[in-house]
């Protein structure tokens, strides 16, 4: 009896635990210069908070992404990154409030317009667990969602719900009754 209200405590306390939001940089277009995408305008149309993503997709032959101070931002300065990020498809967890600066560092792209100012506001609360603290992404990525028919990515911008980890904490509890 103690083991299964030890479970459904820790049932109950993970149910408030949801992954944040997954944004694609560029929507449709993704990181490029082609077609005069405007990431500034793309980046004051969505809301941002701690524990979202930002997924840059790119020819991985023509751009980069480069994690930079506000001074290079601004200037475009791709000499001393803070994060260099070369996959092509790149998930970079956002991890504290701010601005979080990125650019592409291949010559003059960043002056025509390849970058990107994320703003997460001081009040917005954290959405999902950081179990690696704070600190420099380590420049590693993950998959992106794939786009669908009309060019919009599966997960974009969505608010992803703990359903995955209740659903199988659930399994876990029904094959516990059954083996136990």
């Amino acid at each position: 009896m103690a083991s299964l209200l030890f479970f459904i405590a820790v049932l109950g306390g993970s149910m408030g635990f949801s992954a944040g939001a997954v944004h694609k940089v560029g929507d449709s277009q993704g990181w490029t210069i082609m077609g005069n995408p405007n990431y500034t305008a793309w980046a004051v149309s969505k809301t941002f908070h701690v524990g979202d993503v930002v997924v840059f997709e790119y020819n991985k032959q023509f751009h980069n992404v480069l994690q930079v101070t506000r001074q290079a931002y601004r200037m475009c300065d791709a000499s001393a990154p803070l994060a260099t990020f070369t996959s092509g498809n790149d998930s970079i967890p956002i991890k504290t409030p701010g601005h979080h600066y990125f650019l592409c560092g291949i010559p003059t792209h960043c002056t025509l317009g390849q970058k990107v100012d994320i703003r997460i506001p001081k009040s917005s609360s954290a959405t999902a667990p950081s179990p690696g603290g704070g600190g420099a992404p380590t420049g590693t990525s993950a998959a992106a969602p794939s786009p669908n028919a009309n060019g919009a990515s599966t997960l974009h911008s969505m608010r992803l719900p703990g359903v995955v980890v209740v659903v199988g904490q659930l399994l876990m509890l029904v094959l516990w009754m059954c083996l136990g």
